[in-house]
């Protein structure tokens, strides 16, 4: 289904640039990186040392009729290879967007492979349920699902969003959400369905399931002398049922450029019929900005529950097209995790001590 849906919807692009019914405008981006790796805790016959080389080139089309009425399209193509020493480890070549939108004063209405992303927690995200967005990602990149989704921009302090999103089974997975703006600060109530039985995480979360479930989320951000923050979700099925809360704040100190301090907690709880479970992380950032060009950014985060920290810091050197990223990485051992070598991924990225160097360029 999804071939189908991704090939009427190329197709629908070229005629959309050849149409003659109004001019077109042609815009061609993308983002190139490239990087190299070395770690301490490489998996067994692995390299110590990974290199990974990427680009997303895309083309984005768009017709002006007025009365702010757009018709436009975008696609973008994924391409990754990541070598461990001398050999190729892993390849990807896959569609990264591929999407037509009708957009007025009050409409949005996209059709295809796109990013769809809320919430305000910036770490511990209970509500990363279609994406895959992460502070640590130098690139800002995140998947996106295929989908029609529907937004209503009722007035200034109201907007209302629908989508159907179809997963790599077919399953069509219904959903909406609802924003307010109010003197207290921004609101947020979403509900999902997913009839889907295989196994799978929600979000970035780590919480696996493995039935078909309803979602339902409240997130609220006030924005004052100190940002607050929080998200709720609860995860319904029949035999299990997942609350997830995470509260948030940050704060600039008045220190030099501004530091931005921030911090998170979540608390995960788990009941299935079989076991009960809870779970507690927290995470704090810190963001330096120095100068025009440097910022120096440091993430800690912490699992409480089965005591394990992981650590990451990056000084990014950002010019206009491109930006150098310098990131050193303390992260458990594979032996703290238990793993079998056959389930441990092949990947020393995110195990143990690692540096690494990444060169992003966009155009």
């Amino acid at each position: 289904m999804q071939s189908i849906i991704n090939g009427v919807l190329i197709a629908g692009l070229f005629l959309f640039i050849c149409s003659e019914a109004a001019p077109a405008q042609i815009d061609i981006k993308g983002q190139f990186w490239a990087s190299v790796y070395a770690g301490n805790d490489a998996a067994a016959g692995q390299s110590a040392y990974e290199s990974i080389a990427g680009y997303i080139p895309t083309l984005s089309v768009g017709k002006d009729f007025g009365d702010n009425r757009l018709l436009d399209a975008e696609w973008g193509y994924r391409t990754v290879n990541t070598f461990t020493g001398g050999t190729l480890l892993s390849e990807y070549y896959q569609n990264h967007r591929l999407w037509v939108r009708y957009a007025s004063e009050t409409l949005d209405a996209r059709a295809g492979l796109q990013k769809i992303i809320f919430g305000p927690s910036q770490v511990l995200r209970p509500l990363s349920w279609f994406d895959t967005y992460d502070l640590t990602d130098a690139k800002g990149q995140t998947d996106g699902v295929s989908a029609l989704r529907l937004r209503w921009f009722r007035s200034n302090t109201s907007s209302f969003w629908g989508w159907a999103i179809w997963d790599e089974n077919n399953y069509l997975s219904p959903g909406g959400r609802a924003e307010f703006s109010t003197r207290i600060g921004e609101w947020g109530l979403t509900i999902h369905h997913d009839p889907g039985d295989s196994v799978r995480m929600i979000g970035q979360s780590g919480v696996m399931i493995n039935e078909r479930h309803n979602r339902y989320a409240v997130d609220f951000r006030y924005d004052g002398l100190i940002g607050l923050w929080n998200e709720s979700a609860l995860i319904s099925a029949d035999q299990s049922r997942i609350g997830m809360l995470t509260i948030g704040a940050d704060y600039t100190l008045p220190i030099g450029s501004g530091i931005m301090v921030m911090a998170e907690a979540m608390y995960v709880d788990s009941e299935t019929s079989l076991d009960t479970s809870s779970n507690n992380y927290s995470a704090i950032m810190a963001m330096l900005p120095i100068g025009m060009i440097h910022q120096i950014m440091y993430i800690s985060q912490q699992d409480w529950t089965k005591n394990r920290a992981y650590n990451y810091i990056r000084w990014s050197v950002t010019y206009d097209s491109f930006s150098l990223n310098f990131i050193l990485s303390l992260n458990p051992y594979r032996s703290e995790y238990g793993l079998a070598s056959d389930y441990s991924p092949e990947s020393s990225v995110g195990f143990g001590r690692g540096f690494q160097f990444m060169f992003v360029y966009n155009h």
